[in-house]
């Protein structure tokens, strides 16, 4: 999960397979840097400097409007959260992005939000549609602080003053910590059935309860797991054939499917273009 404010300039959002991955463009002109962002199990795969940068974001479901404008053209947005997401999407600007971005742990956003994490899966948009009042009077705490230790220090009294407000009803389930735990460190090849029965309920219940509170369902997570633990094989110069294997793929080519579905792209054109692409991107 990831929560970004910005301070003036704006982030075109658009999809990674539709080939703009190289150059994106404002409406009323002027060319932008444009990178390509990774399908995330813990929130945006990058970080932003406080100059110029790029910044991860996610895609919307098949036939989800989300990051669009109503007249179908990408969203431009100052300020942006961001839920886990299942697709990639290339986020362009226009060389001086400034901002502030934090990053969350899912069961962390749950109880800071105060909304269930499913309806923000596959969804970036403006802070004030999750945060309300909130996300503005923390806006302009940042912005009036006079320098970037002084916004550090605003962001962490702000949160402080959030995690003291949260009702015991937003804590997150134990059995979905634990089983949110067993899932990343097996990179997503512990079956949903044995989840479910190391927290003693049912795969539905299971489920249901993940997708409130971290966003995904587990079959989902798992996915992005085994792609982001491949992509990191990957780039080291590990065989497709072999990592396919020891990462919980029938083979090499399901690999490469899994890849395209969740990329947008072949892993060739993927480790290709990710050579070029900024260097705050991570795996």
């Amino acid at each position: 999960m990831s929560l970004f404010i910005g301070f003036g300039s704006e982030i075109r959002l658009g999809r990674a397979a539709d080939g703009r991955e190289g150059t994106a463009r404002r409406e009323g002109g002027g060319s932008s840097r444009a990178s390509t962002a990774l399908p995330s199990a813990s929130g945006p795969s990058s970080r932003l400097p406080t100059g110029a940068g790029a910044v991860a974001g996610a895609l919307p479901s098949e036939g989800d409007g989300a990051g669009w404008d109503p007249g179908g053209r990408p969203a431009l947005h100052t300020s942006v959260v961001s839920g886990l997401h299942t697709r990639a999407r290339v986020l362009g600007h226009q060389g001086d992005l400034h901002g502030v971005e934090l990053t969350l742990a899912p069961w962390a956003a749950y109880r800071l939000f105060g909304s269930p994490l499913g309806e923000l899966a596959d969804v970036l948009t403006d802070p004030a549609d999750v945060l309300g009042r909130r996300a503005r009077d923390l806006t302009a705490a940042l912005e009036a602080a006079p320098g970037w230790a002084g916004r550090f220090a605003a962001l962490d009294e702000t949160l402080l003053r959030w995690a003291a407000d949260v009702a015991p009803s937003r804590e997150p389930s134990p059995a979905v910590l634990r089983a949110w735990e067993l899932l990343n460190r097996s990179s997503g090849t512990v079956p949903v059935r044995e989840l479910a029965a190391r927290c003693g309920w049912s795969p539905r219940h299971l489920e249901n309860r993940f997708r409130e509170q971290i966003g995904l369902t587990p079959k989902r997570l798992a996915r992005i797991l085994r792609l982001n633990r491949a992509i990191r094989q990957l780039t080291a110069g590990g065989r497709p054939a072999d990592i396919a294997a020891g990462c919980g793929f029938y083979d090499q080519s399901h690999l490469s499917r899994e890849f395209t579905d969740l990329t947008g792209m072949p892993p060739g054109r993927f480790l290709a273009t990710r050579k070029e692409a900024s260097a705050w991107l991570a795996g």
